[in-house]
C-alpha cells in the first residue's frame, strides 16, 4: 500500500463510515448474477450517474464489462441473509426472488431499484468504478440495511 499506510487500518478506518448495503445484478447469457457491494455511489443529477467499485478479481468484473448494464438493489433492514448470501455466502433457506425491469433482475422487496447501463468504466488501483447511467428507478418507504464497523446494522429510529 502507497505511503506506508497499513491495509488493515486502512479497511479499519474507513469501516467507520456507514453506507447503505446494495446487491449489483447482471444478466449474463439466461443467468444472474449477484454481488452485494457498499461501495456504491451517486455520481450526477443531470445525467443521472451512478456509479460502483468492483475488485478486479470479482467474477462480476468480467461479468460487468461483458454485459454493459448492472442492477442495483439498495436493501431493506430485513434483507441481512441476502446481503450475506450475495457476499459470497451462501445462506440455507434464503428466498431470492427477482423483479425485473429493463430486462435486469432487481432484488424484490428492496427499498430502492435502479438499472443502469454503463457509460464508462474508470480503473482505480485494485478496483474499476463502473459510471452507469440510470435508465430506470424506483423506491418505496422503509427502514435501509446499513454496515458500519465490517457489520451489518439497523437504523436506529429516535423518537
Amino acid at each position: 500500500m502507497a505511503a506506508g499506510i497499513d491495509p488493515r487500518r486502512f479497511r479499519r478506518t474507513l469501516s467507520r463510515f456507514a453506507t447503505e448495503v446494495t446487491v449489483i445484478t447482471t444478466v449474463y447469457g439466461e443467468i444472474v448474477h449477484g454481488m452485494t457491494a457498499s461501495a456504491f455511489m451517486s455520481v450526477s443529477p443531470d445525467p443521472p450517474l451512478v456509479a460502483v467499485a468492483v475488485d478486479h478479481r470479482a467474477r462480476m468484473h468480467r461479468l460487468l464489462q461483458e454485459s454493459g448494464r448492472y442492477g442495483v438493489s439498495i436493501l431493506a433492514e430485513d434483507q441481512e441473509l441476502l446481503a450475506r448470501h450475495f457476499s459470497g455466502r451462501p445462506q440455507e433457506n434464503v428466498e431470492i426472488r427477482f423483479e425485473w425491469q429493463r430486462d435486469l433482475p432487481l432484488i424484490a422487496g428492496a427499498l430502492a431499484h435502479i438499472v443502469c447501463r454503463i457509460v464508462q468504466a474508470v480503473p482505480a488501483g485494485d478496483h474499476t468504478l463502473f459510471i452507469g447511467q440510470v435508465e430506470y428507478l424506483n423506491y418505496r418507504d422503509g427502514a435501509p440495511l446499513l454496515f458500519y464497523g465490517s457489520n451489518y446494522r439497523r437504523l436506529e429510529m429516535q423518537p
